[in-house]
């Protein structure tokens, strides 16, 4: 079943939110209302776990404070199967909406109750909607300070209504944040043509954008030494979910191409290598890996962090 890798690994990522509590449907299903749906994330996620054990992958889960606290279970048959945990937060807030103190009962809340259900540390944290910009970089210090190792909610492109730093670094990198304080940023992965960034990294993207220009970006992305991020919701193996009435952009953005997710995710498998974010950062930082057996890359050189503006585009 599984074709001939590339041999360079990436990181793939699941953020664990169900259908109603995206940011898309906010504005008509706020978070009050939450409870007046039916779960379908337990079962979707599953179908995510299946697969991944098909392919012998394992990634990082991004989950959701609110489905772990109730439906605890499902965080340990996760945690169990071998996957990285970690936080998105617990209610699905933008962080343009909060306030220093609010983000961090927030960060500070999810990343307990993970904790507490896998009995682990949680050490990634990704914002709802990639919604660390420009404007809310105070919250890198706050993760920080709570105890988070790395973050992966900065998304590198301009042309976006409710994310994106454009002139972000694209790649892996760390981010001092005081003289001895430092975080690793984790960005979602672009790639540059005619003079932009296109964004390859899942989700949308992956559904709406044909999979020869996710697999060019991604081998464009590995010849330059640097790790793919890429995300899925579990929503989007969900093709009969109840459909809101919404615009036709949003319309098009969740639903747009639901019934090819599934495919073009086994597709991703099969011609990539895939891990967690953890083991990705590991490549950098980990002495005890061989190199061409566990990362791809023979030479540690070409595997090594580096301090890098999250303001500034310093790569390539």
């Amino acid at each position: 079943m599984i074709s001939k890798k590339e041999k360079f690994v990436n990181a793939i990522t699941i953020d664990v939110e169900d259908y109603f509590q995206v940011s898309n449907f906010a504005s008509i299903i706020p978070y009050k209302a939450w409870n007046n749906y039916k779960l379908r994330v337990v079962e979707n996620t599953q179908k995510i776990l299946s697969i991944l054990d098909e392919y012998n992958t394992k990634a990082t889960f991004f989950v959701l404070g609110w489905i772990a606290e109730r439906i605890p279970e499902l965080v340990k048959e996760i945690f169990e199967k071998g996957h990285e945990i970690a936080s998105h937060g617990y209610a699905h807030q933008l962080i343009y909406d909060q306030n220093p103190y609010s983000f961090r009962m927030d960060v500070a809340r999810s990343k307990h109750i993970l904790e507490e259900i896998t009995g682990s540390k949680v050490n990634g944290y990704r914002a709802p909607s990639f919604s660390i910009t420009n404007k809310t970089r105070w919250t890198l210090k706050i993760l920080l300070e709570e105890g988070y190792q790395y973050d992966s909610s900065i998304f590198p492109i301009q042309y976006h209504d409710r994310y994106g730093m454009p002139n972000a670094n694209p790649f892996l990198h760390l981010i001092k944040l005081g003289e001895m304080d430092e975080l690793i940023e984790v960005p979602l992965s672009t790639t540059k043509a005619f003079g932009r960034r296109f964004p390859i990294a899942g989700g949308g993207y992956l559904r709406l954008l044909p999979y020869t220009f996710m697999k060019w970006g991604i081998r464009r992305i590995n010849k330059q030494g640097y790790p793919a991020i890429i995300y899925l919701h579990p929503w989007e193996l969900d093709a009969d979910q109840p459909r809101v009435e919404v615009d036709w952009v949003t319309r098009l953005r969740h639903y747009g191409n639901i019934s090819k997710t599934e495919s073009k995710l086994r597709r991703l498998l099969s011609d990539f290598k895939f891990s967690t974010i953890q083991s990705v950062i590991g490549c950098y930082t980990d002495h005890r890996l061989t190199f061409v057996d566990d990362c791809g890359f023979a030479e540690r050189d070409a595997l090594k962090l580096y301090y890098g503006s999250s303001s500034a585009m310093i790569a390539k």
